[in-house]
């Protein structure tokens, strides 16, 4: 068991390079296991999600090494099991990944209920509907059981635009007999990644970066060398962090697209920043006021499926707008308990007044003060490191491991960036 100690009230200032996208690493991963051949995989994340999901391919069989740090290959030459272990499945939500390419490769696929984040209810039951449109069968009691004969295309309209529930679904279809079209699908950066991997190992898929995406299924795919994309998710939290200091940062590895949306919500709290080239930089004396709607109304920051706001930033931009002058409303619309941290940030010091699960109205800015705080997930965990550093005093977070399974050698990050930060080990 390890926590972090901060000492806040110190502006953030220097250059840090983005970390791959964990949520491309993810699926990519999984992924490997469509093909016989080797696959190999650049900017892989080195944080404790990619670890689980590795061990989960060598459990399945596959041989996996790394080449460098950041780069692996994976040869699932042949699958020896087509069971999950349980302790590796309920560490993370991102196991259910791997239903789609076993059931593509082996026709079988078995599981525990995925685990990951507690930050409400997260239904499985687009992966379900999406694989039986494919020709899966499914039992639930117990463990999941995913079984097919032979999956078949299908026109799949998923009854949400759930991320991981696309990646399921174009997983399987990739290997499934005939044409698949997926309506409603998700279309965030990280699949698209997904996606482009898979049409560099043969597959025929259009659409990509739309809601519809057509499917030609192909009887094999081949091996590849793929490079995952940066995490617009830590670039995000970055510059909140710079903001919110009142520090400076340029972050180096950005891909300028993936930034719109960021750019529209950090511009309501008076947040700017330059890009050239792959470098984005955030500068001192940012304005850190919110920008009102017309006739002078309250704006708010909401987040919706790509190319929306992300919802994994809403906890970022809590913490912010608590250092900027004026009130925004925070709308989080997909998981009814992520906001819940937000009584930890009143207890520092924070004026938020929570309406209900989804929405907080902050108004700033507050002066923070240093206090104990425990993560209860990825993004609220680094939003209270956000907070705890731009606080007066001493802080401690417990409960990092569930940092840490999104941000790569955090510590070491933003020490290199001046902040006075150590991870310690508890007795």
């Amino acid at each position: 068991m390890h926590q972090y100690r901060i000492q806040g009230g110190i502006p953030i200032r220097g250059t840090v390079r983005a970390s791959g996208n964990k949520n491309a690493a993810l699926p990519c991963i999984a992924a490997a296991l469509l093909t016989d051949e080797p696959v190999i995989l650049r900017n892989i994340p080195e944080i404790e999600d990619t670890g689980v999901m590795l061990l989960i391919l060598q459990a399945l069989g596959a041989e996996v090494e790394r080449l460098a740090e950041h780069d692996w290959r994976i040869t699932a030459k042949t699958i020896a099991a087509s069971d999950i272990p349980a302790e590796l499945s309920r560490k993370i939500r991102a196991s259910i990944l791997f239903a789609g390419p076993l059931v593509a490769r082996t026709g079988k696929a078995i599981m525990p209920p995925p685990g990951g984040d507690v930050i409400g209810r997260r239904r499985v039951d687009t992966h379900f509907l999406a694989l039986q449109e494919l020709g899966a069968r499914i039992t639930v009691d117990g463990p999941f059981a995913f079984t097919a004969n032979k999956l078949a295309g299908a026109d799949i309209f998923l009854d949400e635009t759930s991320v991981t529930a696309t990646e399921n679904a174009v997983m399987a279809a990739v290997l499934a007999e005939g044409h698949t079209t997926i309506t409603n699908a998700a279309s965030e950066p990280h699949v698209q990644d997904l996606c482009n991997m898979l049409v560099g190992m043969g597959a025929k898929i259009s659409g990509i970066g739309s809601n519809i995406l057509q499917i030609e299924g192909v009887k094999k795919l081949h091996s590849t060398d793929f490079t995952i994309g940066p995490d617009f998710m830590e670039i995000g939290s970055y510059i909140g962090l710079a903001a919110a200091t009142r520090g400076s940062i340029t972050i180096t590895g950005v891909n300028p697209r993936d930034m719109r949306p960021l750019r529209v919500a950090f511009g309501k709290l008076g947040i700017r920043w330059t890009i050239e080239g792959d470098k984005l930089s955030v500068a001192l004396g940012q304005e850190m006021k919110v920008n009102t709607d017309l006739g002078g109304m309250i704006p708010k920051i909401d987040d919706s499926p790509w190319p929306g706001f992300p919802p994994d930033l809403t906890s970022i931009m809590t913490v912010v707008a608590t250092q900027v002058e004026g009130t925004v409303l925070i709308f989080e619309k997909m998981f009814e308990s992520r906001m819940f941290f937000v009584d930890k940030l009143i207890s520092m010091g924070a004026r938020i007044t929570l309406c209900d699960p989804h929405r907080a109205v902050v108004s700033g800015p507050s002066t923070l003060h240093g206090d104990h705080l425990v993560s209860p997930d990825v993004r609220a965990g680094m939003a209270m490191v956000i907070a705890a550093l731009c606080a007066h005093g001493e802080s401690t977070i417990s409960n990092v491991y569930q940092i840490e399974r999104g941000y790569e050698h955090l510590v070491e990050k933003l020490q290199s960036l001046g902040a006075q930060i150590e991870r310690v080990e508890l007795d």
